[in-house]
């Protein structure tokens, strides 16, 4: 197996590369600065041990194709694709100052409201790249950025695949990441534009809870799950999420996809009328009771 050497400090192309920020299965990220154009910039690698895989380079080049094709707001741009002196082949993207939603919820459960912002914003990137034919394939908390403001970008289209067009089972491999896959996804069927939107309630699921509604661990239970069981009611584990949200989070994890939302845009309308209701309970919650105080202060008041 290949060893990844540590690229800080190196100078690639036109990148200074200054940090590390982390690394999965399909590829190694650097904050990079770009010195053409003086800004920052996350530099994204193949991972040494699959730069000699033909099919995992044009996986990721598609990816940085699939990408570069969006200007949204709520999708991470795509700058340019390259290739090192010995073959590394890497892309540059938008740098977002911030953190993933997994490292959020490494902090606990959100908010009810907070946890629609963030999926307002998904669902509007999700039906920028449904709109262009692509299927994401892999939405879960790691492939969520979070800015410093609460703006949301969704990265890796390291899976996508553009729905309509044959889809080729890769060698019986299940592509994706078995907890946040549709029940589709993991009989290996094609999919399109409704399993993010599975994807997405289990996200959201997982934003409320702490965890995702059928388990984490990659397992043959796990994929049982997916397939067969239905999960808690939302309203049991969030007692102060509305109705509202709950019937939401479930029409988006119905096993059958046709029982699912149609389209990124009904979900999303669902979720704002959802969140103006929060929003408005929030405003007009009425001011928490005074503390009680000690039996002195009663009798004086009296007196």
């Amino acid at each position: 197996m290949a060893i990844e050497a540590d690229l800080t400090g190196s100078t690639i192309s036109h990148y200074e590369v200054i940090e590390r920020l982390g690394a999965g299965g399909m590829g190694v990220v650097y904050k990079a600065r770009d010195t053409r154009l003086n800004r920052l910039v996350a530099l994204k690698f193949l991972p040494p041990q699959l730069t000699g895989d033909p099919a995992a380079r044009q996986r990721f080049v598609e990816e940085a194709r699939t990408a570069s094709a969006f200007d949204h707001p709520h999708v991470c741009t795509v700058h340019d694709i390259d290739e090192t002196a010995d073959g590394q082949v890497f892309m540059a993207m938008a740098y977002v100052p911030g953190e993933t939603l997994k490292a959020r919820l490494c902090r606990g459960a959100l908010p009810v409201l907070e946890a629609l912002n963030i999926a307002i914003q998904v669902a509007e990137g999700l039906l920028e790249a449904h709109e262009h034919g692509v299927a994401h394939r892999d939405i879960k908390p790691g492939n969520v950025l979070i800015d410093h403001d609460g703006r949301v970008k969704i990265v890796d289209f390291g899976l996508a695949t553009l729905v309509g067009l044959p889809q080729e089972p890769e060698r019986g491999m299940i592509m994706g990441t078995l907890a946040y896959m549709s029940p589709e996804q993991t009989r290996n069927e094609p999919v399109d534009h409704r399993s993010d939107i599975w994807s997405l309630g289990v996200t959201i699921v997982e934003m409320l809870t702490g965890r995702p509604p059928f388990g984490d661990r990659e397992s043959q239970p796990l994929l049982h799950r997916v397939q067969t069981d239905r999960p808690e009611p939302l309203e049991r584990q969030r007692p102060d999420a509305p109705a509202e949200l709950s019937r939401i989070v479930s029409r988006c994890l119905e096993k059958e996809r046709h029982r699912r939302y149609r389209t990124a845009v009904e979900l999303r309308a669902d979720l704002l009328a959802c969140r103006d209701l929060v929003a408005g309970q929030t405003a007009g919650a009425p001011p928490p009771a005074p503390q009680r105080r000690g039996l002195l202060a009663r009798f004086l008041r009296r007196g």
